[in-house]
């Protein structure tokens, strides 16, 4: 049991990559606080997980509910080890100048400004408890960016540098701070990214870009960020963790 006795949060933690890392650090011994807007889909995740997972309403945009999520942590579970930082806004693939500002302000609010609302809320838990790791999920595209995915691209090189900037500041408490760039998987993000309808020939043309020829998927995602949440990774901070299949190669 890797996680035995922790406690962490994850943020978009009803479904998609999000339900996977809930369930792979519940599988670990850990408690877990579902952090999520769905509360139909955060509820019954909650509920098929059992044991020490609960679900909170959460939107990453508001701090309130980010202080609300780590005094649940704290109050129920008394203590918080982990938080992931997980909650994404895809952008619809298209040409640049056709993303209107609300649509720019939501990804941005939503990939960068939750990072900031999570820190203020978990890092005075952490620093006095004298240790924690935060794990922010990033994203290929923050680190082989293409064309018609170009805000969201930006939003997820400013969580690549949040994170490094976050783990140089924090190590001299004992905190760490990693993040997880996967490529494409089988989310609910996914039609987004190809531009709406996802068609059998659109799937093939992008799992061919990935060498290990296939998408990712909430397992690999879970266990990439079980690594950082567990004391296997105790002296890891600072890393952007490909997990692509070879995409970024």
């Amino acid at each position: 049991m890797r996680l035995q006795r922790k406690t962490a949060i994850v943020t978009g933690g009803a479904s998609g990559f999000g339900e996977g890392i809930v369930r792979r650090f519940a599988e670990e011994g850990a408690n877990v606080i579902i952090a999520d807007i769905n509360d139909k889909l955060g509820e019954k995740a909650a509920s098929d997980i059992g044991g020490n997972c609960t679900y909170c309403h959460c939107d990453v945009t508001r701090q309130a509910d980010l202080n609300a999520a780590a005094k649940l942590a704290t109050g129920h579970f008394g203590r918080l080890d982990i938080m992931v930082n997980n909650a994404g806004m895809p952008q619809t693939n298209q040409p640049m100048l056709n993303v209107d500002e609300d649509t720019f302000q939501k990804i941005f609010d939503v990939n960068v400004k939750s990072i900031f609302l999570a820190a203020k809320a978990v890092v005075p838990i952490m620093r006095e408890q004298g240790s924690g790791s935060i794990i922010n999920t990033a994203s290929t595209a923050a680190l082989r960016p293409r064309p018609g995915l170009v805000w969201y691209n930006a939003s997820k090189g400013a969580a690549t540098t949040m994170t490094k900037a976050m783990a140089v500041e924090l190590a001299p408490h004992q905190i760490r701070v990693n993040a997880l760039c996967p490529v494409a998987g089988e989310t609910p993000m996914l039609g987004a990214f190809m531009g709406g309808e996802i068609t059998n020939e659109m799937r093939a043309a992008f799992i061919s870009t990935i060498p290990m020829g296939r998408f990712s998927t909430p397992r690999d995602m879970a266990n990439a960020a079980l690594f950082f949440a567990s004391d296997e990774s105790a002296f890891i901070t600072g890393v952007c963790m490909e997990v692509d299949g070879g995409r970024c190669i």
